[in-house]
């Protein structure tokens, strides 16, 4: 299961689309704060798209195909898993994550102030 995991983080980390792209070039290295991010990161039975484990906190970006009410009860189900695996989800749609790319910088820095690591 673990290899097949990470299988899948690297096809998507190959075929990411361009909010993914930007916001792993926004976030890499350490950029908010030195917190380090993982991109296509696996957690639990799934690989997210971005993930700060010093802050437990998982970061998605949804496409259009999100909207969709078989994959809004999915990622539902999905999210709600991670969760209790110990571990905060924030969601952003592809749009605001071009747009509004400082709105992820602060829920990183949320999330990192709220466990007093700031």
């Amino acid at each position: 299961m673990h290899s097949e995991l990470m299988s899948r983080a690297r096809d998507l980390r190959q075929s990411a689309g361009l909010a993914e792209r930007r916001v792993w070039e926004r976030l890499r290295g350490g950029a908010v704060e030195g917190l380090r991010v993982r991109r296509q990161h696996p957690v639990g039975r799934y690989v997210v798209d971005f993930a700060c484990v010093p802050l437990r906190l998982v970061i998605e970006i949804d496409g259009g195909v999100h909207e969709r009410d078989d994959v809004v009860l999915r990622d539902h189900l999905r999210q709600t898993e991670i969760e209790a695996l110990g571990w905060t989800v924030v969601r952003f749609t592809n749009e605001a994550a071009l747009r509004e790319p400082w709105r992820i910088d602060e829920a990183i820095r949320d999330r990192a102030r709220l466990l007093g690591l700031l």
